[in-house]
């Protein structure tokens, strides 16, 4: 039988833009489990214990121990209680829904971003098909189209590179892209609101769009993760130079409907694939895409 983990301090249940208790309960928990402060094996405290803990009903931590058991985190024994499995195939692969709420989290996902769609971009060069290339081209022409029509471009933005993703010939590489597109999503909303600031950005996001496109044409696996690698690059050099006041206010208003969203399963991201948002005024020129 197994011992209770040390009970850790316990975390705020930080609100969500539209989550409910059990979400919160279900986020905090999770998060303990996640990082290890409940480990592998050991017992987490009993359902009354956790009530205490955070504040709410048993019915609240009854509908979050549900959720982490669907995950595959946690499981009953009977007559013993509710233990931390460990790492196993059923256990899914998880970003914290707040992974988005800072420039720090977010470079974050661009880092995770760097390694897979450089390699995309190469595997593309080599093997992608006529149709697959025109595909490329098209989104990248219809980020143009939906900026001109004072749209946000983000759709046709992860069209574009889930289009590069997707003529990598790699399923597994797709299938990737896709897990975290749903992360990218509302990250690329929050930057595009900061290019809006800077009249140069767009111009620059276009160019590094293109370089990639014109290095997959050419069948050059070389140039395509190079131009691939300085696009991110560069998304995170306008992370960068984004204020503190920005991600304090835009960031977080950006992200927070994903932290709610991730918290129910089944619950797609604010947006829902291949939607596309009306861009907030600029307030100087337009700005560019990631």
């Amino acid at each position: 039988m197994g011992r209770s983990a040390p009970t850790p301090a316990a975390p705020l249940l930080a609100p969500l833009a539209a989550g409910s208790l059990a979400d919160r309960a279900t986020e905090a928990l999770g998060r303990l489990v996640r990082r290890g402060e409940y480990p592998p094996r050991s017992r987490l405290p009993t359902e009354m214990e956790l009530c205490a803990r955070f504040g709410v009903s048993r019915t609240v931590v009854r509908e979050a121990v549900a959720r982490l058991k669907a995950a595959g985190l946690v499981e009953s024994r009977q007559g013993s209680g509710l233990y931390v499995r460990e790492p196993n195939r059923a256990m899914p692969f998880h970003i914290d829904p707040g992974a988005v709420h800072s420039a720090a989290s977010v470079l974050e996902i661009l880092e995770l971003r760097r390694g897979l769609e450089s390699e995309a971009a190469a595997l593309a060069a080599e093997r992608c098909s006529r149709a697959q290339l025109g595909t490329i081209r098209a989104a990248l022409a219809a980020i143009a189209r939906e900026e001109a029509a004072g749209r946000d471009g983000v759709a046709a933005d992860m069209a574009f590179h889930r289009a590069v993703a997707r003529a990598s010939g790699n399923r597994h590489c797709l299938a990737l892209w896709d897990f975290v597109s749903q992360f990218l999503r509302v990250g690329m909303r929050a930057t595009r609101a900061n290019e809006a600031r800077r009249t140069d950005f767009a111009a620059q996001v276009r160019a590094e769009h293109r370089a990639v496109l014109a290095a997959i044409a050419r069948r050059d696996p070389a140039a395509a993760r190079a131009a691939a690698l300085r696009h991110l690059e560069m998304a995170a050099a306008r992370i960068r130079g984004a204020d503190a006041a920005f991600w304090r206010e835009e960031g977080t208003r950006y992200a927070q409907p994903l932290r709610a969203a991730q918290l129910r399963p089944g619950a797609p991201p604010e947006g829902g694939p291949g939607r596309s948002h009306p861009a907030r005024p600029p307030r100087r020129g337009r700005g560019g895409s990631r």
